[in-house]
């Protein structure tokens, strides 16, 4: 397997102040990859380590196989091939687009830079917008102006720092998809840092998601959806609500919206005190179900209608159901749990639990 970019055990901070901390992953060439994470996790450090921006006081990163960062060497960013795309876009206001396309192709022949311009021009959506200037574009045609650039030096990898977050949310799914199929259409790396999951499930074929320096889980958005190593992902992905239950088989828990099944990552024995993330999709209508809820808020989404509901215990928990079934603040609705995976943690001491 070949690895376009591995990052050893990686360290970095500034005066006495760790900021990543023992941070390890390897990227396939030709994979796309994000880093999520809070506000202040240290996603964009680690993003500015392996372009080369922040000196490494322990560990490596290595592209195709060669160092370029350890502590006491920094290969300078410039001869480290790489393309980047800011959140700003970092377009030179007074160059035209074909002007600010051009800027990466230094070293190349006017022939072969207006070959390469037309192409990316054109591959990006572009076409017949070349003498146009910034200011005279759309905040998503900028992005898409900032992209080619990063594309034209022809780099090793291209590493996009929270590039759509000026964006609106229309505009931020559709080009996040778009990038996707671009990079892939040209087989280019692609390291994404975001703190919107859905960006990150719509460009990442692996997500590492990040806690204060850690890499808490490196996996699929399917993995960290329904198979999360820990609470803080079990939490920031997706949403959801944990439910006390005790084990009453190695793959059940008797909760108060009854028995719930499905497949577990963790294994626990019956009279185990665990709480169950309940996702929005696992809790249905039914009308034989065991545990009526009254309807707190609600939350129209189209196809779908997001409930938050309370418990006859006074939990609350939400519940996605189809619009067709519209219930109004105050309503009574039955429900039953429907969870093919199940996620569980050991009880935690603070909540309270119904079952003592």
């Amino acid at each position: 397997m070949a690895f376009r970019l591995e990052v050893e055990e990686l360290f970095c901070g500034y005066a006495a102040q760790a900021v990543v901390r023992g941070l390890s992953m390897a990227v396939e060439d030709g994979a796309l990859v994000c880093l999520l994470g809070p506000s202040g996790c240290g996603k964009t450090t680690v993003l500015r380590a392996i372009a080369g921006f922040e000196p490494v006081s322990k560990g490596e990163v290595r592209i195709a196989g060669a160092i370029v960062s350890r502590s006491g060497y920094t290969l300078a960013p410039e001869r480290r091939r790489l393309g980047m795309v800011f959140q700003d876009y970092a377009l030179f206001p007074h160059l035209s687009v074909t002007d600010n396309i051009r800027f990466g192709m230094r070293g190349r022949s006017r022939v072969e830079q207006a070959a390469l311009t037309d192409e990316l021009l054109e591959l990006l959506g572009l076409a017949g917008l070349g003498s146009r200037f910034p200011h005279e574009l759309s905040g998503g045609q900028q992005q898409r102006v900032a992209l080619a650039r990063a594309l034209a030096s022809d780099p090793a990898m291209v590493l996009l720092d929270e590039p759509f977050s000026s964006l609106d949310v229309d505009l931020r799914e559709r080009l996040s998809a778009e990038v996707r199929d671009i990079l892939k259409a040209r087989g280019t790396t692609g390291i994404l840092v975001t703190h919107d999951q859905h960006e990150a499930f719509a460009l990442g074929d692996r997500i590492g998601v990040m806690r204060d320096g850690r890499l808490l889980q490196w996996d699929t958005a399917y993995n960290l959806y329904h198979q999360p190593a820990d609470r803080f992902v079990a939490d920031f992905i997706g949403q959801g609500v944990f439910l006390r239950g005790m084990a009453v088989a190695s793959d059940a828990v008797e909760t108060e919206l009854g028995v719930v099944r499905g497949r577990v990552a963790r294994r626990f024995v019956p009279g185990d005190r665990v709480d169950v993330l309940l996702r929005p999709d696992d809790v249905v209508p039914a009308a034989d179900g065991p545990v009526s809820a009254t309807v707190e808020r609600r939350a129209f989404k189209g196809a779908e209608i997001m409930y938050a509901l309370r418990l006859p215990s006074g939990t609350k928990v939400l519940a996605m159901f189809p619009s067709h079934r519209d219930h109004l603040v105050g309503d009574t609705v039955t429900v039953r749990v429907v969870a093919d995976h199940l996620v569980t943690f050991a009880a935690e001491s603070t909540r309270e639990d119904p079952h003592q």
